[in-house]
C-alpha cells in the first residue's frame, strides 16, 4: 500500500519541482528515509501523543536548508498522516530519477563471487544490448548458475547448470 501512495506523492513532487531540483530532494528524502532504521525515530514520528506540528518541526530540523518546495512537503506529509511512508517515498524517487538519466540497477545472482571485470563486461553487453546505463550488484546465493534480474525494466536473464545439461543431453538424443 506505501509504494503506491509514495508513487503517487512523488509523481506530483516532480511535476512541481525543475529538473535540477531532484538531486537535493533526493538526497533529503534518502537521509530522512535512513532515519526510520532508528527505534526512538519511529516511536517519535508513529506516536499519537506528539502534536503534528511538532512532527513537522522536528523532520524539518534534521534538513539541511530546506526550500520552500521539500518544505511544503513535509507539511503536506504530516497533515495527511504518512510520514511513516518516506522511506518508499525515497525508493521511488530514486528510481524515478534513473529511469530519467536513464540508468537502471539490477542483480546478477550466482552461487560464486563474480570478478569484477566480468560483471563490468556483463554491465557493458546488457548496456549496449537494452540501449541504457546497466548498472549490476553480485548477490551469491544457492541458484545454480547466473542470474540478471533487472526490475524496473523487466528484464531476467538466467543461465542455469541443470538446464544446461539438460540440453545437451536431449540435443546428445536426438543426433543419434
Amino acid at each position: 500500500m506505501s509504494e503506491a501512495i509514495g508513487k503517487k506523492y512523488i509523481k506530483a513532487l516532480i511535476a512541481s519541482v525543475g529538473e535540477k531540483d531532484l538531486t537535493p530532494l533526493n538526497s533529503a528524502l534518502t537521509s530522512l528515509s535512513s532515519a526510520f532504521s532508528s527505534v526512538k525515530f519511529n516511536n517519535v514520528i508513529l506516536s499519537s501523543d506528539i502534536k503534528k506540528k511538532d512532527k513537522e518541526t522536528f523532520i524539518l530540523s534534521m534538513l539541511e536548508k530546506p526550500d520552500a518546495k521539500l518544505t511544503n512537503f513535509i507539511k503536506l506529509l504530516v497533515e495527511n498522516g504518512r510520514l511513516s511512508d518516506i522511506p518508499a517515498m525515497s525508493k521511488e524517487l530514486q528510481k524515478q530519477i534513473a529511469i530519467k538519466n536513464n540508468e537502471y540497477h539490477g542483480v546478477l545472482i550466482s552461487n560464486f563471487e563474480v570478478d569484477s571485470e566480468q560483471i563490468a563486461d556483463i554491465e557493458k553487453n546488457l548496456s549496449t544490448k537494452l540501449g541504457s546505463t546497466i548498472k549490476l550488484e553480485n548477490q551469491v546465493s544457492d541458484y545454480p548458475g547466473l542470474k540478471v534480474e533487472i526490475e524496473d525494466l523487466g528484464v531476467e536473464v538466467g543461465l542455469s547448470t541443470a538446464r544446461v545439461k539438460a540440453q545437451l543431453v536431449e540435443h546428445i538424443l536426438k543426433s543419434l
